[in-house]
């Protein structure tokens, strides 16, 4: 009985362990400028980040790798699905953080999609929306 006590007190820890390393590598993207709810003026900064991956340039198609696209109107793309190129879909191919965004004045959702070299998007997991108001 102490046996299979102290065996399950170890497995614990070691799944428990486990869990905390993966969510420490967890992969994600974030906004860091605008925050969700801004009242802006045009143009204004936008600046990206992501967690657990790196950006490179398009093209590069190192595991783990990727870079930002921004989409004016539009929700997360699902994984696998290939970016299009227009005025709706901004692409940052140049491994670029960050951009000035002009836009008539209004209500608009902005959605950050990371996708890989190939423009093919990671992911509703790799993509945060946020709101905007420009003046």
């Amino acid at each position: 009985m102490q046996l299979t006590t102290v065996f399950l007190r170890q497995a614990a820890a070691v799944i428990a362990g486990s869990l905390l390393a993966a969510s420490a590598f967890a992969q994600s993207v974030s906004f860091v400028e605008p925050v969700d709810g801004a009242t802006v003026t045009s143009p204004f900064k936008v600046k990206f980040a992501v967690s657990g991956m790196d950006v490179k340039p398009a093209g590069d198609m190192t595991a783990k790798t990727g870079h930002h696209h921004l989409l004016i109107n539009m929700g997360p793309m699902k994984a696998g699905e290939m970016i299009p190129m227009d005025d709706k879909h901004l692409h940052f191919g140049k491994g670029q953080t960050e951009t000035d965004v002009t836009l008539p004045p209004g209500q608009y959702t902005l959605t950050m999609q990371f996708a890989n070299g190939a423009h093919q998007s990671y992911g509703p997991e790799l993509s945060k929306s946020i709101k905007v108001t420009v003046k």
